[in-house]
């Protein structure tokens, strides 16, 4: 038996959706993280609960690649595809690999099946796959074989075979069971009929692979060269949850979240009601406007105020927003991004959020942006936005999306004590109290909370009265309020890093990103750079307002490229703020963008000076 040494693998689990792939997919995930491996993730599903079994839109996947060198993307091609059905073949093909792994589940193969996926004639049976490296398994037949004996139903021993599957590819890229095995045993402890059948069928689907003729070769991909200390594999969901616990903690607050279920956010606030021995608070409210309302009035009693939704929620919270930037209450503001319009693609990435959550209000209204990058960076980026909510007493707006908030990567577990010091100081001191004086460094107004003696003053959506609070509708008043207002966010400006440039500092290129483009445009951007171009990269954490120094660096490149997965959002902030035209690499697929997307434009760009920015 073959042994052969990989420095990363792509892995693609995929059938229906009630196949298991998602946990099947995130098992190996979890498993390669434990091993030491790097690790990027993307859940790929349908948006209906159930779609119709072995239809070509139901096919339900999840895909990741694994590394001994950090990976940032979950793959540009598909090294190994398990296909639990003839449509999660069909609709996977495109991405296939030279000489992939296809792992097929012949059960599924079936004449409906075929009919469904609109195939003529089976694939598996003809010449159309010889390309690849094909593998079939009746893996519902074989689950049987194993399950005899037991208690179990028959239908009941056919849905072991999403862990048959996970065992086979376990063996083919020579993973350890064990904590799979952990998992099983925490998850059915008190269902010993299912944890025993599950175990059953993943084990020996590893000695089918280990025995089989066919599976003459094992992939060896060695533990990554990470930073020593403590990691575990974090969702981006679960990176924001962590992350405003730990931000209630660094600024001494009590902790309450307000949200409204919503696909790709919920996971965030299923997290957090697992802190409640904490101290943490949270209201799963009856919808958008309720769930941002709680948290502003928690905001004003005292309590580091966070809700979190997807773009169809931020449409319902928009007035709210307003009434928390007009009260000049602290308050995060997460908003996983996904496609759009309306209900839109409900469990697809997309980043067309950003001009709403730039320009989304009545009124003259700026709110502070920022964005995360990785799902690890989802915590960085949580307590920033908390940091910059409590010391300007503003709400702020954080930007994930969906592919960055249930995808995973390894997550350095940080020492709590080398967090930033966030705390605040509420205001005390009756003498001479005025709710709407100023702090001359950061223009943020004094955070009073409601009980003082003698800090009583007025709130509501109603102008307010510079400095006294009172309500005003004098029209210098209300310029002045505006204007106030609008400078203390640009005065962060003053307060966040200078964006950096990797690579030469001015030339005729620069590939500019923000958000969950970061890994692929970072893979692109260091395989072209192996190659010799003299190209560079900017990715930008801070979008509202711009690092202070991003207009002079814009001004150093003769093109600017932007990748976004919207029509071109970044690129017309980029025009109206700094003059600057730029490229566009425009992606609205209801997918993570790749890194060899990124490689081909540039490369085209290189190839034809006479492609202009508009």
């Amino acid at each position: 038996m073959k042994k052969t040494v990989r420095t990363v693998a792509t892995i693609r689990f995929a059938g229906d959706s009630g196949d298991g792939m998602q946990l099947t997919g995130g098992q190996f995930a979890n498993t390669s993280g434990s091993m030491g491996n790097s690790v990027n993730s993307f859940p790929d599903y349908p948006s209906e609960i159930r779609a119709p079994e072995g239809t070509l839109y139901g096919v339900s996947a999840y895909q990741l690649q694994i590394g001994s060198i950090p990976v940032n993307t979950p793959g540009n091609f598909i090294d190994v595809l398990v296909a639990m059905n003839a449509s999660s073949l069909k609709v996977n093909l495109g991405q296939l690999a030279e000489n992939a792994i296809v792992i097929a589940n012949t059960e599924g193969f079936g004449a409906k099946n075929l009919q469904l996926a609109k195939y003529a004639e089976n694939p598996l049976e003809n010449d159309s796959l010889k390309k690849y490296r094909l593998m079939k398994i009746d893996m519902v037949e074989e689950s049987k074989k194993v399950l005899q004996g037991t208690d179990l139903s028959i239908k009941d021993m056919a849905r072991c075979k999403n862990f048959f599957a996970l065992g086979v590819v376990y063996w083919l890229l020579d993973r350890d069971m064990q904590y799979t095995e952990k998992w099983l045993n925490q998850k059915f402890a008190k269902k010993q009929k299912y944890l025993n059948a599950n175990l059953l069928a993943m084990k020996a689907a590893y000695e089918y692979a280990k025995n089989s003729d066919e599976f003459d070769e094992q992939f060896i991909v060695e533990k990554a060269d990470l930073p020593k200390g403590k990691y575990r594999n974090i969702t981006g969901n679960e990176a924001v949850a962590i992350g405003l616990v730990a931000a209630a903690n660094k600024a001494s607050l009590p902790l309450f979240l307000g949200s409204y279920p919503i696909t790709p956010a919920t996971e965030i606030l299923h997290f957090i009601s697992g802190y409640k021995k904490y101290g943490v608070k949270h209201l799963q409210a009856e919808d958008e406007i309720a769930g941002i309302s709680s948290a502003i009035g928690a905001s004003f009693g005292g309590y580091l105020a966070a809700t979190t939704t997807s773009g169809p929620g931020l449409s319902l919270k928009v007035e709210a927003i307003g009434l928390a930037l007009i009260l000049e209450l602290p308050l995060v503001i997460v908003d996983v991004q996904r496609g759009g319009p309306s209900t839109g693609l409900p469990t697809k990435p997309e980043q067309a959020d950003l001009l709403m959550a730039m320009y989304g209000r009545h009124g003259e209204a700026p709110v502070p942006i920022v964005a995360a990058r990785s799902a690890s960076h989802c915590f960085d980026m949580t307590i920033e936005a908390a940091r910059i909510a409590l010391k300007y007493m503003t709400p702020v707006i954080l930007l994930t999306d969906g592919y960055l908030a249930q995808g995973t990567n390894p997550w350095h577990i940080p020492d709590i004590n080398d967090l930033p010091d966030i705390s605040v100081k509420f205001e005390t001191n009756p003498e001479n109290f005025q709710p709407y004086s100023r702090n001359p460094e950061t223009l943020a107004r004094p955070w009073a909370i409601p009980g003082t003696q003698g800090l009583e003053h007025r709130i509501g959506g109603l102008e307010k009265e510079n400095l006294t609070g009172l309500v005003s509708q004098d029209p210098e008043n209300h310029e002045l309020m505006v204007n106030l207002r609008a400078k203390k966010v640009a005065g962060i400006a003053n307060d966040i890093p200078d964006a950096v440039v990797d690579g030469p500092q001015e030339g005729d290129l620069l590939i500019v990103g923000w958000g969950g483009t970061h890994g692929a445009i970072l893979d692109a951007f260091n395989q072209l750079r192996s190659e010799g171009k003299k190209i560079s990269f900017c990715h930008l954490d801070y979008l509202n307002p711009f690092p202070k120094n991003l207009g002079e660096i814009l001004n150093r490149f003769k093109r600017i490229l932007i990748p976004e997965l919207n029509s071109g959002s970044l690129g017309t902030l980029f025009r109206s703020t700094y003059m600057k035209p730029s490229i566009g690499l425009n992606k609205i697929q209801g997918k993570p963008l790749k890194a060899v997307e990124v490689y081909l434009k540039v490369i085209e760009l290189l190839n034809d000076k006479e492609i202009v920015a508009i």
